[in-house]
C-alpha cells in the first residue's frame, strides 16, 4: 500500500486545490453553487491534468512502461483496471473526448456560473451527461464480457478505486442535473405564471 501513497496524495492535493479554488471563485454565492464550482474546478483538473497525460502516454508508448508520479498515478489504478496499463482502444477513445470535451466544459461552465451566464445550464446539462455517458462506455464494455480486467478479489482495489472513485463521477452529476432542471422549471413556471397575469 505505500506504492500508492503517492499517487493518492497526488489525487487528495487535486481534490484540496480544486476545491480552494472553487470555493474562492464561489464566494457571496448559494451553497449550491459553491459546491458546483468547487466539483468542477476539481473535474476539469482531473481531466486535464491526469486524464490528458495519460492519453498522452497511451500513445507514446504505454503506462506499464512509463515513469513520473503520474505513470504511478494510472500504475496504482491499474492494479484495479488493467486496461489502462497498457493500450486499451476503448478505453483510450473514451478518454480522448473526456479529456478534451468535458475538460473544456467543465471551465466554460465554471466561467457560466461565475459570471451568470444565460446558457449554464444548457452547458451544465451537456457536461453531465458526457460525464455519465463516459462513465458508461467505460465500464459497460467490461461487464457485458464478464470483467476480466477488474481486480474485485482486493477490497481496495474495489471498494475504493473501481466503486468510490468512478461513482463520484455518477453522483455528482446526477445531481447537478437534478439541479438544471429544478432551475429550469422554476423559469418555466416564473414566465408561465407572469404571462397568466398580462392575460
Amino acid at each position: 500500500m505505500c506504492a500508492a501513497a503517492g499517487p493518492l496524495l497526488l489525487c487528495a492535493w487535486l481534490l484540496c486545490a480544486g476545491c480552494a479554488l472553487g470555493l474562492r471563485l464561489g464566494r457571496g454565492r448559494g451553497a449550491a453553487d459553491r459546491g458546483a464550482l468547487a466539483w468542477l474546478c476539481y473535474d476539469a483538473l482531473v481531466h486535464l491534468a491526469l486524464e490528458g497525460p495519460f492519453v498522452y502516454l497511451s500513445f507514446i508508448g504505454n503506462i506499464a512502461d512509463s515513469h513520473g508520479l503520474i505513470a504511478s498515478l494510472w500504475k496504482e489504478y491499474g492494479k484495479a483496471d488493467a486496461r489502462w496499463l497498457y493500450f486499451d482502444a476503448a478505453v483510450v477513445s473514451v478518454e480522448i473526448p473526456t479529456v478534451v470535451l468535458d475538460g473544456s466544459l467543465a471551465l466554460v461552465l465554471i466561467y457560466a456560473i461565475v459570471k451568470e451566464k444565460y446558457y449554464r445550464h444548457f452547458i451544465q446539462i451537456t457536461l453531465c451527461v458526457c460525464e455519465l455517458y463516459g462513465g458508461w462506455m467505460t465500464f459497460s464494455p467490461e461487464w457485458l464480457t464478464g470483467s476480466p480486467n477488474l481486480n474485485t478479489s482486493n477490497w481496495v482495489y474495489f471498494w475504493v478505486y473501481l466503486v468510490f472513485f468512478n461513482s463520484v463521477w455518477v453522483l455528482i452529476p446526477g445531481l447537478l442535473l437534478l439541479q438544471s432542471w429544478i432551475e429550469l422549471k422554476k423559469i418555466h413556471y416564473k414566465r408561465t405564471s407572469s404571462r397568466e397575469k398580462f392575460q
